[in-house]
């Protein structure tokens, strides 16, 4: 499947919330036109309304790919209406937490071509990262259209097998939550040492903000980036001998807070 069948026979959006929306606009600047999406959203915003899309209409009879993007809990709801498209040539997309292909195959078919995604809220200014996976059915162009949908909203990465969906949404996907609270407790602590409120946020964002930044651009791994900023017997590394122990420090917090995440994923798919 190529790009320009998306064209030709059209994308179906199910659900335009936060997620949606961000992908829709990424595609539209991309070039998609509007003409050729057809969004299904029981309340749509007033920005869908304004992009020329197709909203609530009819769908086309075989539309090359359905993304759903619905929350779990109402996905039972959402897709029976579009089991007619299940078995066929039309790609589903799901960047939908905690539901397996497997759902999907229960309700659209086997014989239907599944992606399944897990992107992530940074998603919303386009610096998200998704992991995807393919049913038996999808083939390696279906995993490329899918990836290049996803590249809209940030970088996109292929897994080996579904079950590694769980600790994806341990690091990724629930990650960004870990690095907010980070950012509170870094301020809190700056106001416990005698800065102003505004002024420790605006520190504490900005270090954490710059430094991930820097991690990201710099040819030097983490571990070295870290070794960089910190002189022997210095601020820094009284301050890493706190944060690096073993057993109270991040080593310890973040596998179990990550671990935690995951065993909770699995829960959830198991419905």
């Amino acid at each position: 499947m190529d790009m320009s069948r998306i064209a030709d026979q059209g994308l179906v959006l199910l659900g335009c919330g936060k997620m949606g929306s961000a992908l829709l606009a990424g595609w539209l600047e991309g070039g998609l036109a509007p003409a050729s999406v057809w969004v299904v959203d029981p309340h749509p915003s007033d920005w869908l309304q304004d992009q020329g899309v197709h909203i609530n209409a009819p769908l086309p009879e075989a539309p090359a790919l359905v993304l759903v993007a619905v929350k779990p809990q109402m996905m039972r709801e959402a897709l029976p209406a579009l089991k007619a498209l299940g078995g066929g040539e039309t790609l589903f997309v799901s960047v939908a937490a905690g539901t397996p292909i497997a759902t999907y195959e229960d309700m659209l078919g086997e014989d239907t071509p599944i992606v399944r995604a897990m992107p992530n809220t940074p998603a919303a200014i386009g610096r998200g990262i998704t992991a995807i996976i393919g049913n038996a059915q999808a083939s390696s162009d279906h995993l490329d259209v899918a990836e290049g949908l996803l590249s809209a909203v940030g970088q996109v990465v292929r897994l080996e097998r579904e079950s590694q969906i769980d600790a994806v949404t341990g690091v990724s996907g629930s990650g960004p939550a870990y690095v907010f609270h980070l950012i509170e407790c870094l301020a809190a602590a700056g106001e416990a040492q005698g800065l102003g409120a505004d002024l420790a946020m605006q520190l504490a964002k900005a270090t954490v903000a710059g430094a991930g930044a820097l991690a990201e651009a710099s040819d030097e791994g983490p571990s070295q980036l870290r070794i960089n900023v910190t002189s022997p017997n210095g601020t820094t590394q009284a301050a890493l001998e706190v944060l690096m122990d073993p057993d109270q420090g991040f080593p310890h917090l973040l596998r179990q807070a990550v671990a935690a995440a995951t065993h909770r994923s699995k829960e959830l798919s198991r419905g």
